[in-house]
């Protein structure tokens, strides 16, 4: 092990207590699910079936959230707010990042379809750490920085006017608390989302406890437990924020609207159903996308209204599995990724506008500024390209992509509901794939403005889909994702307890070896790059 190895580990375990989370319940391994490899091997279904069983404690968290003091301040805030020609604004970063995005994309799409809510449309926005680009593209080390959260936040200018929610699965994350912050320091109503118990982020954490406390902020506390999967809140966590955010909004449009609202309670209990009835098929595309990849072929799915819910679960692929990202259009080195969302409808340069339903929000800043916020010395050397003309680098239109249909498994898969009429557009764009398949959702489930239990259930069937294919390609142990990148502390932490439970190793053991394993990582081609977890792993078994 070199010196440098071993002083950067020890520098994180005696500087960054901080970031060090196992004692989080979103950290930690469900007791429910630790059956999930073997389930996978044993028949798909049983998988997808363990997978599901855990989305019932969101159901139990709703039942409790639903009907509390906080909660309704949470929705009387929003209409007072809109009344009063101010913005809820979203704030997330990662995969509440990309909710954020997608729960003012949803407003957007509803003000395109009520008249009534037409004069509303820009009275939602959203801040994701790193900008619009994020949700192409993860943008490291940015979350582990409140000061970008609150350069974010004074570019929207947020104001006395404004509601500012900001949603964070651990309810820790550095860049969204800051963003908070900086909005309730210039007069907005503070909203704090998170899935772990206030108490215990409170004592542990001086940087949540500094937000939990002010009085301010108005904390909505979801803790729903451990996620199916350990550590990956893109899961269980993110739907009920979704879930919870998602309501205030369907509420706030229903009163401006004049609209009845049903029972939402009772809807996710009636969605939760309706998905289990459809737990063959997951299996079905579960056993699809894995066999496609297993023999080196690629999924390209094409989509309309539901874009973005289906871009979001393909983008979180790549930090939770540690696949291939998404490449931009003039990299002629990088490999394609697995699986890659597009418009069905819309050309590159047109889609961001047609989904977000507003102009992009992208960084710009420069070296100065990096230096001004404290950076990393390697943003001040190179700052990140991340601006939205690097954005549209991404081929997510309707492009054709000859790349994607060279190998005899690759595949494209048409995702839409029942009623969109894409399908003939579908039959004329993919004519060049050696696979085509249509995956249809027709669902009875609640139709209300923003379309939550829609946008819902598409969110949780591709998490269980997505999930259970990196189980059957082994990209799982037990019910811990193994193939696991370490982009910032938060992951390097994660990283660390995942080779300490594996590999019977205690903390500081698994973390020099970590150290040691990205140091061996950083001097490998980009193609020939693996899980700093896995070299660990592999080096375990060996001297056993």
């Amino acid at each position: 092990m070199s010196i440098e190895s071993q002083a950067a580990a020890a520098a994180f375990i005696e500087k960054e207590t901080q970031f060090q989370l196992g004692f989080l319940p979103t950290e930690q391994a469900h007791p429910g699910s630790v059956t999930l490899e073997k389930d996978y091997k044993k028949e798909t279904v049983s998988g997808v079936r363990c997978l599901q069983k855990i989305d019932l404690d969101v159901l139990k968290m709703a039942r409790k959230v639903l009907h509390s003091e906080a909660f309704d301040k949470f929705c009387r805030t929003a209409a007072a707010t809109v009344a009063g020609n101010g913005r809820m604004i979203f704030s997330g970063c990662g995969a509440t990042g990309r909710l954020a995005i997608l729960l003012e994309s949803m407003w957007r799409d509803a003000a395109s379809r009520y008249e009534k809510l037409a004069p509303y449309a820009d009275n939602a926005a959203s801040i994701m750490t790193g900008g619009d680009y994020a949700l192409v593209r993860a943008v490291e080390f940015f979350e582990d920085y409140q000061q970008f959260g609150r350069r974010q936040t004074a570019e929207l200018n947020v104001c006395d006017k404004d509601m500012f929610i900001a949603i964070t699965e651990g309810g820790e994350t550095s860049s969204v608390l800051g963003s908070l912050f900086e909005a309730v320091e210039r007069g907005a109503k503070g909203f704090l989302l998170f899935n772990n118990p206030a108490d215990i982020l409170a004592a542990k954490l001086e940087r949540s406890r500094k937000a939990i406390t002010d009085p301010r902020i108005t904390v909505l506390d979801l803790h729903c437990g451990p996620m199916a999967l350990a550590g990956s809140t893109r899961m269980q966590a993110t739907t009920s924020e979704q879930l919870i955010a998602g309501v205030m909004l369907e509420k706030t449009a229903a009163s401006l609207c004049g609209l009845e609202t049903p029972d939402f309670e009772k809807e996710f209990e009636h969605l939760l159903s309706v998905l289990e009835s459809k737990a063959e098929m997951i299996a079905n595309f579960t056993d699809l996308e894995s066999a496609c990849y297993a023999s080196g072929g690629k999924i390209t799915y094409y989509a309309d209204r539901y874009l973005l819910d289906i871009f979001t679960d393909t983008a979180e692929r790549t930090p939770t599995f540690m696949l291939t990202p998404f490449k931009k259009c003039d990299d002629d080195k990088a490999p394609e990724p697995w699986a890659l969302a597009k418009s069905i409808r819309y050309p590159a340069e047109e889609t961001w506008q047609n989904y977000f339903k507003r102009p992009a929000r992208c960084i710009t800043w420069t070296k100065e500024d990096y230096i001004a916020l404290g950076g990393t010395q390697q943003m001040i050397d190179t700052p990140p390209k991340i601006s939205f003309e690097e954005m549209l680098k991404f081929e997510v239109g309707n492009e054709m992509v000859p790349q994607r249909c060279k190998n005899p498994s690759d595949t494209a898969i048409l995702a839409v509901w029942q009623d969109e009429d894409v399908r003939e557009l579908f039959e004329d764009l993919t004519f060049p794939f050696p696979g085509r398949a249509q995956l249809v959702f027709d669902m009875d489930i609640a139709e209300t403005p923003l379309l939550l239990m829609r946008h819902l259930a598409v969110k949780l069937f591709f998490n269980t889909l997505s999930t259970g294919t990196m189980v059957k390609l082994g990209r799982v142990s037990d019910n811990w994702m193994s193939f696991v990148d370490t982009t910032n502390k938060k992951l390097i932490d994660r990283a660390v307890r995942l080779i300490s439970q594996l590999g019977g190793l205690d903390y500081r053991t698994a973390c020099e070896m970590l150290f040691e394993a990205r140091e061996r990582q950083q001097s490998l081609p980009e193609r020939e790059r693996e899980s700093p977890v896995q070299m660990v792993l592999k080096t375990i078994r060996e001297t056993e």
